[in-house]
């Protein structure tokens, strides 16, 4: 080990287990992308052309779930998730040059997650609208929600921030249930077949692929606590792999009930982003609080994860400046905070 992971292991009671990984994870996979884009993506491609989509972003996804899991068993993963196993790899002249673009990538992640998150209250906004004839800013939302994320980590830490994961995820899950059992009359009076299933503008393909792939991502997410985890070694291959196949699973299902119970004009109507919620059970409630539930507890992971990416280059020295590492290196109480 580095005299710095030495030293931070030391300092550091770890608290976190296979679940952390595992929820943060799967919090990432089913995001905004998921509700916001795969009734487009089914409308475009078809069911078959999205399968092959889902399949092909696996192709990338998992070798890389694989090959994080196999190098987390072959060497204690300290803090710092993947900037970790990057510079113990390649060096730390590479892996510091990776690790503050993956630090500005996972701090610049939370915003986006925030942002879609305002979309999950299109219909208040439409409310005072109508009520009031105000065009309220989405900042109006966005702005606390951020401060609150924020106080929330900084005040009570990662332990609060784990336990808050668990209950959004749980929401999260809710609402995918309830999405599987609503139906539509467009599921009644059109029976769906796999092999009748009809065929999208495949031309379109790699468009919605760009669009799409970020969704199969996020299974890296749960890495990031490394630092945090009591046996890296066994929870972030287990987490890891064990959230990228379920997100690829899900994914699979969700294909097919939006293929099942809406029509192609239906799934792409751009005035009609959010077509889950015509297919699922209290669709007009629950499936807003979905994605509110994911985009939250996706920002959750990434707030947890991109501070402790940014400690893990500080304690490696990685800035020019000797007053840099020491106050970014920092952490207070017994798990380093």
């Amino acid at each position: 080990l580095h005299p710095h992971d030495v030293s931070r292991a030391a300092r550091s009671r770890k608290s976190f287990g296979t679940t952390a990984v595992y929820f943060t994870a799967i919090a990432t996979l089913l995001g905004a992308i998921l509700f916001l884009r795969f009734g487009y993506a089914v409308g475009t491609l078809g069911f078959w052309g999205v399968i092959g989509l889902v399949l092909l972003g696996h192709l990338v996804t998992i070798p890389t779930a694989l090959a994080i899991s196999e190098i987390a068993t072959n060497k204690r993963v300290e803090g710092g998730g993947e900037y970790f196993i990057i510079s113990r790899s390649f060096g730390l002249n590479i892996g510091a040059t990776i690790g503050f673009a993956l630090f500005l990538s996972q701090a610049i992640s939370v915003a986006f997650y925030i942002i879609a998150f305002t979309e999950a209250f299109e219909s208040l906004f439409n409310w005072f609208l109508a009520r009031f004839d105000v065009v309220l800013p989405r900042q109006v939302l966005s702005i606390p929600a951020m401060v609150g994320l924020a106080v929330l980590i900084l005040k009570k830490g990662a332990s609060v921030g784990m336990k808050t994961l668990y209950f959004v995820v749980t929401i999260l899950l809710v609402s995918l249930l309830l999405f599987f059992l609503g139906s539509t009359e467009y599921a009644q009076s059109q029976p769906f077949s796999l092999r009748a299933a009809p065929k999208g503008d495949m031309d379109q393909f790699f468009v919605v692929f760009a669009i799409i792939f970020p969704a199969f991502t996020g299974m890296t997410a749960g890495v990031g606590l490394s630092g945090d985890l009591k046996k890296p070694g066994k929870s972030i291959p287990l987490g890891t792999i064990l959230a990228t196949v379920t997100g690829m699973v899900v994914y699979f299902f969700i294909v097919w009930k939006l293929a099942s119970s809406a029509s192609p004009e239906t799934l792409t109507d751009p005035a009609n982003q959010l077509v889950m919620g015509d297919i699922a059970l209290a669709g007009a409630l629950i499936i807003p609080l979905g994605l509110a539930a994911s985009t939250f507890s996706s920002a959750i992971g990434s707030v947890l994860v991109a501070p402790r990416t940014l400690q893990a280059l500080a304690g490696d020295r990685s800035f020019p400046s000797s007053r840099i590492n020491a106050f970014l290196g920092k952490g207070r109480g017994e798990t380093n905070e």
